[in-house]
């Protein structure tokens, strides 16, 4: 079936087009018919399937045809919640995109940015917001935002938004918005725990929606682990980089000190990247984001707060330099390649000590991540890096003190 055979709106169906969507991904085909039927949903579906355009399309389809008929504007009708700052970006981009040619209006807001802005387009009108919960739950204390006229309510990250210990906030919120209302929740993973919450909030009559449930990895990414010391960590991350120079590679690391860290050993070898993490402000946070994307620098190393949900395009190398404490947050590591239709590689370094942790992340996705094997020579080979350059450990060391330093200035303004 394409999007062309779909009961929606003509305007909709051009934007679709001009963007390259013609035919729609399993989660859309399951996803998009209970929808425009008023169903409440609960989906799960692998990272890069299209959830965000999965509820996007129904949802814009429903309120341009209500538009069409109603004069007077009728306060915010969809609410799009989400765990970060750059997932709030990235869902208002696609939504924008498919109601191009619609007059469905919609906008964004989350915290460490100045609110004054985002009070501004509430008050001008918008159809479909999308939020964080913080910055959220504050603008609807001072007042600044109605939720009387909400009538679709989606949970984006579902299972991230629950286990973020927003539950209660949501409850609260549930009590603000009509009781007559459509409840969708999107995930990539989600546990028992979680998924009892969630049926406890949506309809009894919900329908559930589960994409290759028994393994949560897109079968488009080859994903390997390899055996080696802590130390050794930084060499053999710099052959992966060295020997594909034209790949958009995302490092993962467990901490934004290890992230700064990790970014000035690549500069000792010339190699220059760029770091994200909860300690910088939401403006480098942006403009790292826009670096990447646009391919202007082709290293990104980030702590688990780019994992969810984020579609950087065209990332073919995925390194897991640090194990994820949680193994569901490996399947969302991955997923930043080998989305939709194309192929990527996900490595994971895994030392002695995090074998524990890579036990767990085989446990969640079912199955043993296959081993590269390196034999002795292949291994000396990838060190023989070392001998030939000398690093200094207490510059490294006085580097990540200065980086504490500036994050204690930052915590005391």
């Amino acid at each position: 079936m394409k999007f062309a055979d779909y009961h929606i709106d003509d305007n909709i169906k051009k934007a679709l087009s001009l963007l390259g969507f013609k035919r729609p991904t399993d989660i859309q085909y399951k996803s998009i018919p209970n929808i425009l039927n008023g169903e409440d949903l609960l989906a799960v579906a692998q990272t890069g399937t299209g959830k965000t355009a999965a509820y996007a399309i129904p949802v814009i389809h429903k309120i341009f045809s209500k538009k069409k008929t109603q004069r007077r504007e009728d306060g915010i009708r969809c609410l799009i919640m989400v765990p970060t700052h750059e997932l709030a970006i990235q869902v208002l981009g696609v939504v924008e995109k498919i109601a191009e040619f619609t007059t469905v209006s919609a906008t964004a807001i989350y915290g460490g940015v100045d609110q004054k802005p985002q009070i501004k387009k509430l008050n001008e009108g918008v159809d479909i917001l999308i939020a964080t919960p913080g910055r959220m739950f504050d603008l609807i204390a001072q007042g600044w935002l109605r939720t009387n006229r909400i009538h679709t309510l989606i949970l984006d990250e579902a299972d991230h938004m629950l286990d973020l210990g927003f539950i209660g906030d949501i409850m609260d919120l549930l009590r603000k918005i009509p009781d007559k209302r459509q409840t969708l929740f999107f995930s990539a993973t989600i546990s028992p725990k979680i998924k009892k919450t969630a049926y406890s909030i949506i309809r009894q009559s919900a329908i559930r929606i589960q994409i290759s449930p028994k393994d949560p990895v897109s079968k488009n990414v080859e994903h390997s682990v390899i055996f080696m010391e802590m130390d050794h960590k930084r060499f053999f991350l710099e052959r992966v980089i060295a020997e594909n120079p034209d790949s958009k590679v995302l490092v993962f690391v467990r901490t934004q000190v290890r992230a700064e860290r990790v970014a000035k050993a690549m500069e000792r070898v010339d190699i220059y990247g760029l770091t994200i993490h909860g300690g910088k402000d939401q403006a480098e946070r942006g403009m790292v984001m826009e670096a990447f994307r646009e391919g202007s620098t082709k290293v990104l190393i980030a702590t688990d707060v780019s994992a969810r949900g984020i579609d950087i395009p065209d990332v073919q190398i995925v390194v897991n330099y640090d194990l994820p404490d949680k193994p569901e947050n490996y399947v969302h590591r991955v997923g930043r390649t080998g989305r939709v239709k194309k192929r990527g590689h996900a490595y994971t370094f895994c030392s002695e000590g995090e074998k524990e942790l890579l036990s767990k992340i085989h446990k969640f996705v079912g199955k043993e991540i296959v081993e590269i094997k390196l034999d002795h020579h292949a291994y000396k080979e990838t060190l023989n890096i070392e001998q030939e350059r000398k690093y200094d450990v207490n510059a490294l060391l006085e580097e990540a003190e200065e980086f504490e330093k500036k994050k204690g200035k930052k915590g005391k303004k």
